[in-house]
């Protein structure tokens, strides 16, 4: 077997295979006499149909059969020959597959970049902390309140979290336009339901008000036709009612599974969860920070094969996480455009954990692992029988000891950084870090 490899761009490379017309033909003679002795043909008994009816009749698919396994035989011995590992499957192109001549073929694909790591020492990296503290968690259990909040009929002016329930009908150009209309329609004051301002300019209304409200459609807004443009609105109030929070009693502990109903009790269990909840917030926006700054520094070309597979699944979870499954939605209907610079961004950051893991001859903490599962099963009502399920199904363990082998990166990065330590509310700490884009631009 011949074989040769042209670079052709970046990372994609070709490799010309050419395999001796001996072997290619001797299989696909094996082949044939063996179908001779198997085939059942009219006019034939079983085991006495000639060969050369047999080649006759099926030797052009056997032919195809055998081809396709010496190709993908071959290839398999062309990439450990060449010393090449593939990041994704090869395009193939017969070149010559003539009985009696050797066969020849090309296998286009995409080889994993060769990655030198640059030095981390000289990175600058900001480690966030914070706390709960009282009046964190005096909000955070009025939101649960509301949460679960009643609205009774007020006569009042409404305000913010107050709901009205009102008519209304849209014009734009003095013209009503579809959509635009509603009867009896309940409207939380400062849910944020409505366009922007829509909400702002009920506050103050009382029953019986009827009021004109002017407001923009946003640029990004769904329905084409109503991109941009300016709308007057005429709005009727008929029913204002006022938020009322439920009491902290035993009714209301029970929705959250306490089992001392006490207002104690249920302040510790709201602080536990708002401690977790912080404490894997701050940890995803220091991998986050660490992970941002190891792409940063080490450019690397990555295969479109790769980015493509990171698009599929970023888009199969899109289609999991609004419920399309259900619906049978094809994932592909979401365009690439959608995921295309974060799928980018994750194979990197992939690769070149990859590449500390195995510069540093890394594995996995097996502690580490015990302990990260423990925490994810103090979250339920029988914590051991979810540890217990973690260590029978190995593909979920196999998720902890990945995410244990990122934080044991994270932390070999961190040693060798310039770390430094700025404090930040729980509020702060538990939004979602900003894209790098938008960081930028707030800066300027």
């Amino acid at each position: 077997m011949q074989v040769s490899v042209e670079t052709t761009t970046g990372l994609e490379r070709q490799l010309t295979v050419v395999v001796p017309a001996d072997r290619v033909d001797g299989d696909v003679a094996k082949r044939v006499q063996q179908t001779a002795r198997t085939v059942r043909l009219d006019g034939f008994r079983p085991g006495k149909v000639p060969v050369k009816v047999v080649k006759k009749r099926y030797g052009q698919g056997i032919r195809q059969e055998v081809i396709g396994e010496v190709v993908q035989q071959s290839f398999y011995e062309a990439i450990q020959q060449e010393n090449l590992t593939p990041a994704g499957g090869p395009n193939v192109e017969f070149k010559n597959d003539k009985e009696g001549e050797d066969f020849s073929y090309t296998a286009t694909f995409e080889v994993y970049p060769e990655i030198a790591l640059a030095d981390f020492s000289s990175v600058e990296i900001i480690k966030n902390s914070a706390e709960v503290k009282d009046a964190d968690l005096d909000q955070m259990i009025e939101t649960l309140q509301k949460q679960q909040a009643a609205f009774e009929e007020a006569d009042k002016a409404a305000a913010e979290g107050d709901q009205l329930n009102i008519d209304f009908e849209g014009f734009i150009d003095g013209e009503a336009f579809d959509g635009g209309t509603a009867t009896g329609m309940d409207l939380v004051l400062g849910s944020n339901t409505m366009i922007p301002g829509f909400e702002a300019q009920l506050e103050g209304a009382k029953v019986g008000d009827e009021k004109e409200v002017n407001v923009t459609f946003p640029e990004e807004y769904h329905a084409e036709n109503l991109k941009g443009k300016d709308a007057k609105f005429n709005v009727k109030v008929n029913k204002v009612s006022a938020q009322v929070l439920p009491e902290l009693n035993e009714e209301f502990f029970a929705k959250f599974g306490i089992e001392e109903k006490t207002v104690d009790s249920f302040k510790v269990e709201v602080r536990k969860n708002m401690e977790r909840e912080l404490t894997q917030a701050l940890k995803s926006k220091l991998k986050e920070a660490v992970f941002g700054k190891l792409v940063e520094i080490n450019a690397i070309d990555v295969p479109a094969a790769l980015i493509d597979g990171e698009i599929d699944a970023m888009r199969r979870q899109a289609i999991q996480q609004f419920g399309g499954e259900n619906a049978n939605i094809d994932p592909n209907m979401l365009p690439k455009e959608m995921f295309a610079e974060q799928a980018e961004k994750r194979v990197k950051v992939g690769l070149l954990v990859a590449e500390v893991i195995k510069a540093n001859e890394l594995k996995v903490d097996e502690d580490r692992v015990r302990t990260t599962v423990e925490e994810l099963a103090a979250t339920y009502q029988e914590p051991q029988q979810v540890i217990d399920w973690y260590y029978s199904n190995q593909e979920m363990l196999n998720q902890i000891n990945n995410l244990v082998l990122e934080d044991q990166v994270m932390d070999l990065l961190l040693d060798s950084a310039k770390v430094s330590e700025t404090e930040l509310s729980y509020e702060d700490a538990i939004k979602p870090a900003a894209p790098a884009a938008e960081e930028e631009s707030e800066e300027a």
